[in-house]
């Protein structure tokens, strides 16, 4: 797994260092680590694999989804199962998928280095050839899968990482990751949807997962090809203000060419992309192994300088001859069908490409001129001589039971059968091109009851889309309306309205953990910037303290938040403070928020007093108001020095060290060789330190 950054489906890593979470051992086996990366479901975090001894990525599903949203648990699952039966250099590998009572996770090849979001925002537009350079080991990957037949349905640049490992210099070094929403492909493969929200990133949705949910491999080719634009241009093809108006537009607008953006890129690299982005899913490449031979021709001419290739831009271009032009005219002709096989008119005309519903002009004068030769095509005879009849025949008088002539009769009544289908085609035109369709009355800026009533009044059913904070309309009032007002549709027809939820400010998040606080962001449609780390006596480690801006800020969607996090409390070190004086030392530790007991004194020979002889504890780190408890010198112990005076210097010298003094013998300045003590230095009864030496004179 890579440290990527992402929104939607996952928030982003910090610029800085992560902190490491309370370690943990997952089923018996990986020790969880740093977070990594955050998403909207889960957390990806660095693991030890303690049983094969190596570092992995542990994406780990946010406490308490596994018990309220079992389809996304299924999600974890189905990835595991999804990627465990593709192998390929370019693919992250999935070794391991677990639930630890309750803690839902997958284990991956961990890649360190950047995504290709990172490198699009530092080099784009990107020159052709770097382009299909990156992308030529996604659509190798995808390939794979396609072959296995799996569809990744989430192909955006936060889902391809790039090592930044220099020993990964060979084809794995560009990866493609996040199989959570991959299925095998079968007949009735839909996108997930929750109350009919698409599940995945809506810049990059292929128009059929929008409108009726199938996807294939081909919903993977329009993914790389948008991803193929946005790496030429620099920008994202389709853009709104909602998800809805994104999606829309990949519905009803191609993708533009690159070239509209970036002036000189050669025709055959616009064909390519609009080949792999061509929302007639029938004109796309059938999988990724048909756009990557498809790219590799592109890839050849660029790197042979090939300014303009007529023939490959012809046999990438889109053939959208074949497609129009004779099926307009069978969808109008089907409207007055009346086999049992024909389709529903309403039907037909929804098919038709242009989002306008009355039909073009070009089109009512195709029915006029089936109608013309329909006319016509009854049999006439040709025009020529008229014959003559015999001349007995001219004289011959009718019979009165001979039958009347019919051709006059046949003539009138062909042309007033023609002059009948004339006058149904034209109505059935108008009725189905124009009559039968009401417009959508127009309910911006309306509250919500106001607007349901306005389009119910309209003969229109309502649905919600997700809410949006607005700050220039109060929560409640409609801010989108889908088909907006003045929209041509049918009676009974839906009409989804998003309501504004008022001015966005910055949630309180004091007192929350981390994880809570950044869930909380993003409820709020605010993305999470990074964590500032500060110590704090009251609130443990992990708790947030503030946010920058503050509480009660008002924003906009999409702005950023940082959080103030609580780093528990902050260690002091202790220091050694063995032979300084008492009282600066008292000082000095409650300058740094320490306190100072002083458990015993006691004299010390080689101290002077107060001066510290021992403390506890003699090094570390202790916390605001813990205790150093220190031993305090008393100085030498101070003996009284007895008197020896006229004492024989064998007995003078005894009783001075049996005192606790030693003893050093001198003459007398009047020395006589008596051997009798006659004074001391010191004095006798004066203090002296034990241990220190009396100097005896004699006579």
């Amino acid at each position: 797994m890579h440290p990527r950054t992402d929104a939607r489906t996952d928030a982003r890593a910090s610029a800085q260092p992560p902190a490491p979470d309370d370690p943990r051992l997952l089923d018996g086996r990986y020790l969880v680590g740093p977070r990594i990366a955050r998403g909207g479901m889960a957390s990806v975090h660095e693991a030890l694999d303690t049983r094969l001894d190596r570092t992995v990525a542990v994406k780990i599903m946010h406490a308490g989804l596994a018990d309220s949203a079992a389809d996304v648990a299924d999600r974890f699952v189905r990835e595991a199962r999804s990627a465990a039966r593709l192998s390929h250099p370019h693919i992250v590998s999935v070794y391991d998928q677990g639930d630890d009572d309750g803690a839902v996770f997958l284990v991956m090849e961990l890649v360190r280095g950047h995504t290709l979001r990172d490198v699009i925002s530092a080099e784009s537009p990107m020159r052709p050839a770097r382009a299909l350079a990156l992308l030529e080991p996604v659509l190798s990957a995808l390939a794979a899968a396609h072959r296995a037949g799996i569809v990744h349905r989430d192909v955006k640049p936060e889902n391809v990482l790039i090592s930044d490992d220099p020993a990964d210099s060979g084809p794995g070094r560009v990866k493609v990751a996040d199989f959570g929403l991959a299925r095998a492909v079968t007949a009735d493969t839909r996108h997930t949807a929750t109350q009919g929200v698409l599940i995945g990133t809506v810049s990059y949705l292929a128009p059929e997962l929008v409108t009726d949910g199938r996807a294939d491999a081909r919903a993977d080719v329009y993914a790389a090809g948008v991803v193929l634009c946005e790496m030429l241009t620099g920008v994202k093809p389709h853009q709104g203000e909602t998800p809805i108006q994104v999606a829309y537009r990949h519905v009803h607008h191609d993708v533009p060419p690159p070239s509209a953006l970036v002036p000189g890129l050669p025709a055959y690299v616009d064909a390519l992309v609009a080949r792999a982005t061509a929302r007639d899913r029938a004109q796309r490449p059938a999988d990724a192994g048909v756009l990557l031979h498809q790219a590799h021709r592109v890839l050849q001419a660029l790197r042979d300088g090939v300014r303009d290739d007529p023939e490959l831009t012809v046999d990438l271009a889109l053939h959208t001859a074949a497609s129009d032009a004779p099926d307009r005219p069978d969808d109008v002709r089907a409207l007055f069908d009346d086999s049992a096989t024909a389709p529903d008119p309403a039907d037909r005309l929804r098919r038709l490409d242009e989002p306008a519903v009355r039909p073009p002009v070009a089109e009512v004068r195709t029915v006029r001129e089936q109608v013309a030769h329909r006319t016509t095509a009854l049999p006439v005879r040709e025009p020529g001589p008229t014959p003559v009849p015999p001349p007995d025949a001219r004289r011959r008088p009718r019979r009165p039971d001979e039958p009347p002539r019919t051709r006059v009769r046949t003539g009138r009544l062909l042309l007033l059968v023609a002059l009948v289908i004339a006058l149904a085609v034209g109505a059935g035109a108008f009725w189905f091109g124009s009559a039968r369709y009401t417009e959508t009355p127009s309910v911006l800026g309306q509250q919500r009851d106001a607007a349901v009533a306005a389009l119910e009044d309209a003969d229109l059913d309502v649905a919600f889309a997700d809410p949006v904070y607005d700050t220039d309309r109060p929560a409640g009032v409609v801010v989108a309306a889908d088909p907006s007002g003045g929209s041509q549709v049918l009676p009974g027809d839906t009409v989804t309205l998003t309501l504004s939820l008022g001015d966005l400010r910055v949630p309180t998040v004091r007192n929350l953990d981390e994880d809570a606080a950044q869930d909380a962001l993003l409820e709020r449609q605010l993305d999470f910037g990074k964590s500032i780390g500060r110590f704090s006596e009251t609130k443990p480690e992990g708790t947030v303290l503030a946010s920058k801006p503050p509480a009660g800020t008002e924003l906009d969607p999409g702005d950023t938040v940082d959080l103030v996090v609580s780093r528990g409390r902050e260690p002091i070190p202790v220091g050694s403070w063995v032979g300084d004086d008492v009282d600066s030392v008292r000082t000095a530790l409650e300058q740094r928020g320490l306190e100072l007991d002083v458990t015993e004194e006691r004299f010390d020979d080689g101290l002077p007093e107060g001066a510290v002889i021992s403390q506890q504890p003699t090094r570390g780190t202790l916390y605001r108001g813990d205790t150093v408890t220190v031993v305090v010198s008393k100085g030498p112990e101070l003996v009284e020095v007895p008197s020896v005076r006229l004492s024989g210097v064998e007995v003078a010298e005894q009783t001075l060290r049996d005192a606790g003094f030693d003893v050093d013998v001198e003459q007398d300045d009047v020395y006589y060789g008596l051997g009798f003590a006659v004074r001391t230095d010191p004095e006798a009864g004066s203090m002296a330190p034990r241990g220190s030496t009396i100097t005896v004179y004699v006579v």
